[in-house]
């Protein structure tokens, strides 16, 4: 019986760690993309072992930056670009070119116009003011998928990211609710309700892998049974503050 014990202990010991180390992946992902969001690089993917960051997908010129802002989140130990880099421009790489220095000039005096500064809106803490936010990105960047699948274009999947993005900022104590909408097709209503139900479970696992815990975060579908109105789109997904 006792060997049985301390295997039993060591099996929960091993679950609980896997838990923790889990968990605290997502956190700093959220907390590298919520960074990355903020400094106008909301285009790559950010991924965790541990506490080692890997970054892919960010266009050559910017993932230096963007390896640059991961690496001072709190948390991270270490960070990588997989993809294509551009390189540092010359002046400031150690070349062993010779340059031929430029001929004295007569020094002028130059007024720097004054710096300009630029405020951003705090983030939405009231319902109302979330709501709108999301219906802000999804009227500017529709999540759409893959025809007749629920696999998510690329930039559907950006902009599922950019929402659970906006939505790891506003109040902790929020529920949200994804709700999937299509247009009936050769299948018939159960095949248009499945459709639906599957894309919304999509956009939920988004969600929920970008900051946002399960337990905020419910999806359902409703096949074609709301059928567009007002200039929206028989195949949508619903994000809802609920």
């Amino acid at each position: 019986m006792v060997p049985v014990a301390v295997l039993v202990t060591a099996l929960l010991a091993g679950v609980a760690t896997w838990t923790r180390s889990g968990s605290m992946e997502r956190d700093l992902a959220a907390r590298a993309q919520t960074a990355l969001f903020e400094a106008g690089l909301p285009t790559g993917d950010v991924r965790f072992d541990g506490r080692d960051a890997t970054l892919s997908g960010f266009p050559p010129d910017q993932a230096l930056r963007a390896l640059e802002i991961v690496q001072k989140v709190d948390g991270v130990r270490a960070a990588k670009v997989n993809g294509d880099v551009t390189p540092v421009a010359p002046g400031n790489s150690s070349s062993t070119t010779t340059t031929t220095p430029s001929p004295p000039t007569t020094a002028t005096t130059t007024t720097s116009p004054p710096p300009t500064t630029s405020t951003t809106a705090p983030p939405p803490t009231d319902k109302a003011g979330v709501q709108a936010e999301i219906d802000r990105l999804l009227t500017e960047a529709p999540i759409a998928f893959e025809p007749d699948t629920a696999k998510l274009t690329p930039d559907g999947e950006q902009a599922a990211r950019s929402v659970a993005i906006a939505l790891a900022k506003a109040p902790a104590g929020f529920r949200y609710r994804v709700t999937g909408h299509v247009a009936r097709g050769p299948g018939g209503e159960s095949a248009a309700l499945k459709l639906s139900r599957d894309r919304a479970r999509a956009v939920a696992r988004i969600l929920t892998t970008n900051g946002l815990t399960v337990a905020r975060v419910t999806y359902r579908g409703l096949g074609d049974t709301r059928p567009a109105t007002g200039g929206e789109e028989d195949r949508r997904v619903e994000i809802t503050v609920v």
